[in-house]
């Protein structure tokens, strides 16, 4: 039984080049490659994308093709940003607008995006902050992080998993010692995508030579 290629595609946001968010995205995707799986770094500021959201009649345009390719071909999709204000930067919900959500119009009826290349996707945010975790916590943030962000996302367009790491106190003055351990975080965390991306691919590979010795 052979393998198939598990493909990650990562979204980075910020917009200093150097950024301990451009550490974490490295990390993740030298971790993939050890691992042995593909995986496709999106820097959004450096290739300036636009997150403007336009319509074509009644529908949102698709920004471009090959930014609807890479997620389909992808297998995990993970975003890499700072928390500002509470919210994810602009950059992160343009892409959703205008990538994910290209050609979606809803209604009140519809709970779900007609969003098949998605469904069935894990999806991952590492997020950073300059507050602690605890303040964040006291302020509802994280939670209305996981509630608007990834558990909204996993219902409405079908993914399989969604998932959160959040760094917290990171500052200029961030000690190094720090800075380290929670890059190990990070390449713990990739490390376990990797292996459930893998597992699934496993089960449905078993699931289809079962389905078929049941056959006639």
């Amino acid at each position: 039984m052979t393998t198939e290629t598990i493909r990650h595609l990562v979204i980075l946001s910020h917009p200093v080049q150097g950024s301990f968010n451009h550490q974490i995205a490295d990390t993740y995707c030298d971790t993939v490659r050890e691992v042995g799986q593909e995986v496709v770094l999106r820097d959004l500021y450096a290739q300036r994308f636009d997150p403007v959201l336009e319509y074509v009649g009644q529908v949102p345009e698709l920004r471009s093709l090959d930014d609807f390719l890479e997620v389909r071909r992808c297998d995990v999709l993970t975003f890499v940003y700072p928390i500002w204000f509470g919210l994810p930067p602009a950059m992160i919900k343009g892409y959703v607008d205008r990538v994910l959500g290209a050609g979606f119009q809803p209604t009140k009826e519809q709970l779900r995006a007609d969003s098949p290349f998605l469904k069935g996707k894990r999806m991952l945010s590492i997020t950073t902050s300059a507050s602690t975790e605890a303040w964040l916590a006291e302020q509802g943030q994280l939670i209305s992080l996981r509630e608007g962000f990834d558990k909204y996302l996993a219902t409405i367009f079908g993914l399989a998993r969604a998932e959160r790491v959040h760094i917290d106190s990171v500052v200029p003055e961030m000690n190094s010692f720090y800075a380290q351990e929670q890059l190990e975080r990070v390449r713990e965390a990739a490390r376990a995508m990797c292996a459930d991306a893998l597992n699934a691919v496993r089960r449905k590979q078993m699931g289809e030579l079962t389905k078929g010795d049941s056959r006639p």
